[in-house]
């Protein structure tokens, strides 16, 4: 099953984070997929705040995984867009099947590497404000998490 979220505004895209972030769990992956300047990292943002993070969140870009570690939970803040190499060198395994929770952007550029339990997230531009997202779970955890706050 999928589900399709319509958001109006940066705060909608937060809040949705948000609800998402009151359902967590240990070793959560979520995957965010979009092109430039539909809401990745904006999602992150809420996300990271709802764990009670006080960093300033930016996109990792130019280093691939950020982590912060004063939350509720570790976060793994990934963004693979500019990864050049073989992916094995990026040890997404320990992030993975860690106790924290991993957020990819460009998740699509690493399909191999992921689990096959996991949420995924796509956003597509509408207009200035306007974002559809599309949220696909795979696996129990995350159809559960979906039925409990879409």
């Amino acid at each position: 099953m999928e589900y399709k979220i319509t958001s109006k505004s940066i705060i909608d895209t937060m809040e949705l984070a948000q609800n998402i972030e009151s359902e967590k769990f240990s070793g959560m992956i979520i995957c965010l997929n979009g092109e430039l300047g539909s809401g990745k990292t904006v999602f992150v943002k809420g996300f990271a705040q709802a764990l009670g993070i006080k960093d300033t969140i930016t996109s990792p870009t130019f280093n691939l995984v950020k982590e912060y570690n004063d939350g509720e939970a570790k976060l793994y803040h990934m963004d693979v867009y500019r990864l050049e190499n073989d992916g094995n060198s990026i040890g997404f395994d320990d992030y993975f099947n860690g106790d924290g929770i991993s957020i990819i952007e460009w998740s699509d550029l690493i399909l191999d590497y992921l689990p096959e339990e996991r949420l995924e997230i796509k956003f597509k531009i509408i207009n200035e404000n306007t974002r559809i997202l599309k949220i696909i779970p795979y696996g129990k955890k995350y159809e559960e998490l979906c039925e409990a706050v879409l």
